[in-house]
């Protein structure tokens, strides 16, 4: 659910990228339009809203649709917004077929898709699918296969983040290998400190020790997970920074060096390592850190040749240091209430830059971006509060009833 804060604006402005590209096609004179190559139909290898969000700015834009289901999302929505369906995975449980590289590089090739967009999740942040499509001769609408390469390695990305002066949470170098380095790491800094998986995210093969007691223990299990999660247990420990505010700025880069960001979002009310509310700008975040913050995020994607979207997070700790997280190499579930305080369709923007256009064509440049209002968005988390706040499953009554009283 979206709260835009700051009142209703014309769908005039979500229009003005367009028009500047247009404008620009004629004016544009540089040898960048050489590389410039039209996208006529995009296959999105996901599912549910965030295939459907892909094919509303394919259908404004004039690109022809592509989905791919498995054979239990049969009588899904997504499947029904697209201009073609496809079935992928077949005899496969439903996670499975989303993660099925070859069968969706097949469905491309055999229906002349031009390009594919991952969404979010799956096998968006799968560097061997992103070359796997460029071997295919299909366009990735995202990062470079090396870039995503790069970005999935929270300890490689780390490592660059150093190189490009960016500050970090004090943690070890590369993954460790066994629990007594992290008992060496702990006696160094002290507690708490925090056990991350070095391929993944999520939340999943994260766990905070307080204290030694649990050391042994938080690490079998943060293993666990990451390997269950990731095909790889392998992680890395950092200093544990107590109540911080979680912030991520969006990014925007091209083919061409030119790198934009689009202010912050603040992500830091959240339910076991998983945002649960997302606020844009950032309320009451001090000028000075949001411009090292920004500063920070766009010098970091030049130091790796960062191409369309992405978000990079920080955690800030109670004295307003910040410190760099991870690069997230995709689109994010939070991406609207950028768009809905800038005016700037993130979408468009991706399959613009993915088929050889450069930001300044776009008519996105920084001096150009502006925050209008606050837009927040809210995810519904179902859990049982009666057995340990465990998933759960039912229809959302309480809620609806609480709503209509409030209402009336």
């Amino acid at each position: 659910m979206l709260l835009h804060v700051g009142g209703m604006r014309s769908a005039l402005g979500l229009l003005a990228v367009r028009r500047a590209c247009c404008l620009a096609r004629t004016t544009h004179n540089s040898p960048q339009t050489l590389e410039y190559k039209p996208i006529k139909k995009v296959m999105v290898a996901n599912r549910g809203e965030i295939a459907i969000r892909v094919f509303r700015a394919c259908t404004e834009l004039g690109i022809r649709t592509v989905a791919v289901y498995s054979e239990q999302d049969t009588g899904q929505m997504h499947r029904q917004k697209a201009d073609e369906a496809y079935l992928i995975g077949k005899g496969l449980p439903p996670v499975a077929a989303y993660l099925d590289i070859p069968d969706i590089i097949k469905v491309a090739k055999e229906n002349d898709v031009d390009a594919i967009h991952p969404g979010y999740g799956f096998l968006s942040e799968r560097s061997d699918f992103a070359q796997a499509c460029v071997d295919a001769g299909v366009r990735f609408i995202g990062p470079s296969p090396d870039v995503v390469r790069k970005m999935g390695d929270k300890v490689e990305a780390r490592s660059i983040a150093i190189r490009a002066g960016v500050p970090v949470v004090p943690g070890t170098d590369g993954p460790i290998t066994c629990l007594s380095e992290a008992q060496e790491f702990s006696n160094t800094y002290g507690f708490p400190i925090i056990f991350k998986a070095a391929y993944g995210g999520g939340g999943r093969g994260m766990r905070v020790v307080k204290e030694y007691e649990e050391l042994e223990e938080n690490y079998q299990r943060a293993y666990s997970e990451a390997l269950a999660a990731f095909g790889n247990g392998a992680l890395f420990v950092e200093k544990f920074i107590e109540r911080p505010r979680h912030i991520e700025v969006q990014i925007l880069g091209d083919k061409y060096g030119n790198v934009i960001h689009l202010y912050e979002r603040d992500c830091s009310i959240q339910r076991r390592h998983q945002k649960v509310v997302e606020i844009a700008p950032a309320v009451q975040l001090d000028p000075h850190l949001r411009d090292r913050l920004t500063a920070d995020s766009v010098n970091l994607a030049r130091q790796v040749g960062y191409e369309n979207a992405g978000t990079v997070e920080f955690l800030v700790d109670k004295h307003g240091r910040h410190y760099f997280i991870e690069v997230n190499s995709r689109l994010q579930v939070e991406h609207t209430v950028t768009e809905q305080v800038t005016d700037v369709d993130l979408v468009h923007a991706q399959l613009r830059v993915c088929e050889g256009r450069s930001l300044p064509e776009l008519g996105l440049k920084q001096d150009k971006i502006r925050i209008n209002g606050f837009a927040i968005q809210c995810r519904v988390t179902t859990e049982d509060p009666a057995r340990g706040f465990q998933p759960d499953t039912g229809r959302l009554e309480l809620s609806i009833k609480l709503f209509k009283k409030k209402q009336k």
